[in-house]
């Protein structure tokens, strides 16, 4: 706590003209001297409340060293090229500009109460709920969302395990069963193993996490063309446009069973409008008008995040966001990884190729 003070001490009494000049002359001096400490008061809080809330934020991320878990046996690592900033004029610390790759993932893990009572249920472990490869093309004012559906049977590859030791690898898996059994190192190789993409970075996301996020935003409005009622996400909604808080649109976003025909395919056409919908309420949001919210839109972010470790610290999160600043809805297209039904399970799918080799091609 900080305690400012001034020096003023009473004073009375009576005299000729050049004693009260004098005496006014001291009370000025001391107003200029309390008001100078007060300032000063003030300048020492808010460079303190600063810099706690940059140490705040810091330490809300979690971070997973997946370069050195997985080494050099990985796809190729694009070449990235620094731009300066701004138009015609050099900058000394230029702003990356070159296409990139990300793996996002939305985790379903329990952990937490508030994780407990979103998801619905205290189930054991997490899985990969949500998968998307997010490859923002070279100037980065572009980007291709590519949904990989969760109930894809791939091979799953030999990962290393936090507790020392490797998995074996797995033919016919489920492509999310690859958090389950190895975390983000495994759903990073699994991944990469399955497009011979290099992902440059990797973000988490927990239930809790994304639910404050739009709450912090103000919300999200979304459309819907067809009513959806699922038990299962606890989610009642009718057809038409809606401003969702953050529960509604993680029961959103995790919906499958009210829509269509009950397939993950349905829920990643939902999460797909919801990933545009969200780029749309931060173009329209202001947060530098308003420091208030911009903090409590960080505190929500940070503090849901599980990142590699090039991504693990304000100021790289920041110099990432400061390069998708040219980035909007309208240049951000949604796909899905192209399959079909399983042989051997119909109630699983595998790539159709030649189309999935195709589009994973496309985003070397």
């Amino acid at each position: 706590m900080f305690l400012c003070v001034s020096d003023e001490e009473g004073h009375g009494g009576t005299g000729d003209d050049s004693a009260g000049v004098a005496r006014r002359g001291r009370r000025r001096t001391r107003l200029f001297k309390a008001a100078g400490i007060a300032l000063g008061c003030v300048l020492v809080v808010s460079v303190a409340g600063a810099a706690w809330a940059y140490w705040h934020l810091n330490h809300n991320i979690k971070s997973v060293d997946i370069d050195s878990a997985l080494g050099d046996d990985r796809p190729a690592r694009a070449v990235t090229t620094p731009t300066p900033f701004g138009s015609g004029s050099a900058s000394p610390t230029p702003i990356p500009s070159g296409a990139l790759n990300i793996l996002v993932l939305g985790s379903d893990t329990r952990d937490g109460e508030r994780n407990k009572e979103l998801g619905g249920g205290s189930s054991e472990g997490a899985r990969s709920d949500t998968a998307m490869i997010v490859h923002l093309d070279e100037g980065r004012s572009e980007a291709t969302v590519v949904s990989i559906p969760r109930d894809t049977l791939v091979t799953r590859p030999s990962c290393p395990l936090e507790s020392g030791g490797s998995t074996g690898v797995r033919y016919g898996a489920m492509f999310n069963s690859a958090y389950s059994v190895g975390g983000p190192v495994c759903a990073v190789k699994t991944v990469e193993s399955m497009t011979n993409v290099r992902m440059d970075h990797y973000i988490e996301i927990d239930f809790a996490g994304f639910a404050d996020l739009v709450d912090a935003l103000g919300g999200v409005t979304v459309t819907t063309e067809e009513d959806i009622s699922d038990e299962d996400s606890h989610l009642d909604l009718k057809a038409g446009t809606h401003l969702l808080d953050g529960p509604d649109a993680l029961a959103l976003a995790r919906t499958r069973h009210g829509i269509g025909d009950g397939s993950d395919l349905g829920r990643i056409g939902l999460q797909q409008k919801l990933v545009k919908a969200l780029l749309e309420q931060v173009a329209s949001t202001n947060l530098l008008t308003s420091p208030t919210r911009l903090y409590s839109v960080a505190d929500a972010l940070t503090g849901s995040l599980t990142t590699d470790t090039g991504l693990n610290s304000l100021s790289e999160l920041m110099g990432l966001g400061e390069s998708l600043r040219a980035l909007s809805s309208a240049g951000t297209e949604t796909v899905t990884m192209p399959v079909v039904p399983a042989p051997s399970d119909r109630n699983r799918v595998v790539a159709d190729e030649p189309e999935a080799g195709e589009l994973w091609e496309s985003l070397r």
